[in-house]
């Protein structure tokens, strides 16, 4: 048979192929941030310099212009005459969860942008590629809270992670962001495995993978043999697990944050995590509700897993970003709780705990970023002490947020936290409610030593933070260190080739000349 012909049957059956219709109307916060990110990079590589906080104003511009799509389509969705609709044959949908979520996904976007600003300039990295990766990134999490299939939904898990595997790495200079960076993609990749092995599972027992499918399946069949359908369950429990850092998938969660550059920090606890949140409650209330009561107990006890080890963890760390990372998995256990109680009162709860959470612990890394300086190394508790008397608006925005993440009356963090060990309550899901305000307790003295540190101690004067140079020291002493006599050494850091020194025969090796 003649290539020719081969080429005119292929004609054929395109022709008479069905392809599903678009509604661009719907889709298009998918692309709002899509394709900016990729314009920006390219014009980044043929336009050397722009004025500064170009990149962070370019970002944050198209977050609101999403978010200004998303309203319109709320009013849409919300309108009795039109409410919820699907594109794509049906594997993306649009509906209030999903436009909530890319609310938030732009609100943890723009709060990223804004503290990555002075951070790159301040670390001298300043470029398109953060911003670029983070957009793409949200882009992903817009996908998973959207998807109507699990296929859909794996896609839009990778195009999250593997955006945030390379944000985590980002900081090139420091050893620990590059380990923070490998150790997220290698358990992330495990992590992945195990999702897509369950989507297999669960298609073996409901031969489809679209979540009405299967919510149909579930209703209409009781199989005599479920294992096939609880393995896929649970297996997708630890791909979801992973990426809200419940425990005990939670292992990469201190390190990686730890390491991590503290903005990409900030959207890796408020957009990473929620979205990971609107994949695990699309999938198993809309498609597995109909199997409550097997994922249920499995819910049940991640949520207290993770509320006891999240914080009696956190009482005993001295970093502040390794502290911040056990009562990340504290909250999502807080979220779970609402999630295990599996009422429409649950799934509120839910959904206002991950909104008032993005601001929090939006706010919290921001300061963290402030005080940390150049270098992103003063994360001890000890670098907080008397922060009270030498920047006190910062320490009062600081004690704010801790306050709230305490869940102390009259802030936002009582309310949401309120409102999900109500829902447990009403559940009967008594013990559940009563483990989570015995984790609120701990949490209460965890952030306190920040705070005591902040107004009751005075801050250290003995030697150079972080990031400065002792008066005196010599330009041997630098050079020793790896730095350059203009630019002081950073302890923690890997200076950068311009930098370096380089023996002439590791110069050889790596292809230039030594210096």
């Amino acid at each position: 048979m003649s290539a020719v012909s081969l080429l005119a049957q292929a004609t054929d059956v395109a022709e008479t192929l069905e392809t599903p219709g678009v509604d661009w109307w719907g889709v298009m916060p998918v692309l709002l941030l899509a394709a900016p990110a990729m314009v920006l990079l390219h014009v980044s590589s043929l336009v050397k310099r722009f004025f500064p906080g170009f990149y962070a104003l370019v970002t944050v511009v198209v977050a609101l212009v999403t978010f200004g799509w998303a309203v319109g389509l709320w009013t849409r969705v919300t309108d009795p005459d039109r409410g919820p609709f699907s594109t794509l044959g049906g594997a993306f949908g649009v509906d209030g969860f999903s436009v909530f979520f890319i609310f938030i996904m732009c609100a943890s976007v723009v709060i990223a942008a804004l503290l990555a600003d002075d951070y790159l300039r301040r670390e001298g990295m300043d470029g398109a590629e953060l911003y670029s990766l983070i957009l793409l990134s949200a882009s992903g999490g817009v996908i998973m809270a959207s998807a109507n299939d699990l296929i859909v939904m794996f896609l839009g898990l990778e195009i999250l992670s593997l955006a945030v595997y390379v944000l985590a790495a980002m900081h090139v200079g420091r050893r620990a962001s590059q380990e923070a960076g490998m150790k997220y993609f290698v358990l992330g990749a495990f992590s992945s495995g195990f999702f897509l092995y369950g989507v297999a599972l669960v298609y073996g027992a409901t031969g489809g993978t679209s979540l009405l499918h299967i919510n149909a399946f579930l209703a209409e069949n009781v199989p005599d043999d479920d294992r096939l359908l609880l393995g896929g369950m649970a297996l997708l429990l630890v791909g979801f697990g992973f990426k809200v850092a419940a425990v005990p998938f939670h292992s990469w969660s201190p390190d990686v944050y730890q390491g991590s550059p503290s903005p990409v920090v900030a959207y890796m606890a408020s957009g990473v995590k929620a979205a990971g949140f609107a994949g695990l409650l699309r999938v198993f209330v809309v498609a597995l509700g109909g199997a409550r009561v097997d994922w249920q107990p499995i819910v049940y006890v991640l949520a207290v897993a993770s509320l006891l080890v999240g914080a009696m963890l956190a009482v005993i760390q001295t970093d502040v970003k390794r502290m911040m990372a056990y009562s990340s998995i504290s909250h999502a256990g807080f979220i779970l709780v609402g999630v295990e109680a599996g009422t429409s009162d649950g799934i509120a709860a839910a959904l206002f705990y991950l909104f008032a959470y993005t601001f929090m612990i939006g706010g919290t890394f921001g300061v963290i970023s402030l005080v940390s300086r150049r270098g992103d190394g003063r994360h001890a508790i000890d670098d907080y002490r008397g922060l009270a008397r030498g920047r006190p608006l910062l320490a009062l925005v600081f004690t704010v947020l801790l306050l709230a993440q305490a869940g102390v009356p009259l802030t936002s963090g009582f309310f949401a936290k309120f409102a999900v060990v109500a829902a447990a309550i009403d559940a009967r899901s008594f013990w559940l409610a009563v483990v989570a305000m015995v984790a609120t307790a701990i949490s209460v003295f965890v952030y306190l030593r920040v705070i005591v540190a902040m107004y009751m101690t005075d801050a250290p004067a003995t030697a150079p933070a972080e990031g400065e140079v002792a008066e005196g020291a010599s330009e041997g002493e630098l050079v020793a260190e790896g730095a350059s006599p203009a630019e002081p050494a950073e302890p923690g850091l890997v200076p950068a080739p311009g930098r370096l020194r380089i023996p002439w025969t590791a110069g050889l090796a790596l292809g230039w000349p030594s210096r």
